[in-house]
């Protein structure tokens, strides 16, 4: 995968930890399970050895845009293309009921098709320890499991997936109004089965809850709208601009940031 630019990308958290998604549909940055724990995807940094998660359409002329869900940390990733129009939500579930449900450090990618049809390839290869370790790969009936430099994750799914020489990867085609959800997480007996879609649509509902609460509670001295605000899952404050990705400008780089976020849209 080529390098994305980092203002070309969106982020979500669980106030733990975080993961850059670029507008093509790639995790390239994730540390698990905490912000200063070694890398499981860096191809942020190393595009050939640093470990993505990618979910793409493979028609050729697609259109990307990325936006905030309102007033949270849910992130859309939207495909156009002239063959249909597809989309994933990105979250990592946060509150009470992700942590009832033992849900809390995982990434929860829902792909939808809203019109027409598209063909996916979805390649999951996690890098563990800043790419010094491959992991083994080990093809289950609901996924695949990646063991590795003292730590296990596995990657619920719905499709099957076949074992690459860095991980897992399939191919799956969406018609209007179809779904299909990828877990990725810590792995405790075996790989789990994915979430039904009702149990997706609870997910996707909580974690939107949680951060609206946790918006409301924010305070800001911008004359922006409170719509218009956007609570970082790094942050004890908040940051207000405009609910897509891409605007915030960071000093270390001198390049423009993912945590504020404008739109994204290219060819």
């Amino acid at each position: 995968m080529a390098y994305e630019r980092i203002e070309d990308h969106g982020v979500i958290g669980n106030m733990r930890t975080v993961a850059l998604v670029t507008v093509r549909g790639a995790i390239d940055w994730y540390c698990f399970p905490r912000f200063d724990s070694p890398s499981v995807f860096a191809a942020l940094l190393d595009d050939e050895k640093g470990g993505s998660f990618s979910i793409r359409p493979l028609e050729g002329q697609v259109i990307h845009k990325q936006l905030y869900w309102p007033e949270t940390n849910v992130l859309l990733t939207r495909f156009l293309s002239p063959d249909g129009v597809g989309e994933i939500e990105d979250f990592m579930p946060v509150g009470p009921a992700a942590q009832a449900a033992h849900c809390q450090d995982e990434i929860v990618r829902r792909v939808k098709v809203v019109r027409g049809s598209l063909t996916f390839e979805v390649i999951c290869e996690p890098a563990f320890d800043y790419a010094r370790t491959r992991p083994r790969v080990t093809i289950q009936k609901n996924g695949a499991v990646f063991e590795g430099a003292g730590l296990t994750l596995a990657l619920s799914s719905q499709v099957s997936l076949h074992a690459t020489e860095r991980g897992a990867a399939a191919r799956f085609v969406l018609s209007e109004g179809e779904t299909t959800t990828f877990v990725l997480h810590p792995l405790a007996e075996g790989c789990e089965a994915p979430p039904t879609e009702e149990q997706a649509n609870q997910l996707f509902e909580d974690t939107v809850r949680f951060w609206r609460g946790w918006v409301s509670r924010c305070t800001s001295t911008s004359t922006a709208r409170p719509s218009r605000m956007i609570c970082g899952p790094t942050c004890g404050g908040c940051s207000t601009g405009y609910p897509r990705t891409g605007t915030a400008r960071t000093r270390a780089s001198g390049r423009r940031g993912a945590a504020g976020a404008t739109s994204s849209t290219r060819r």
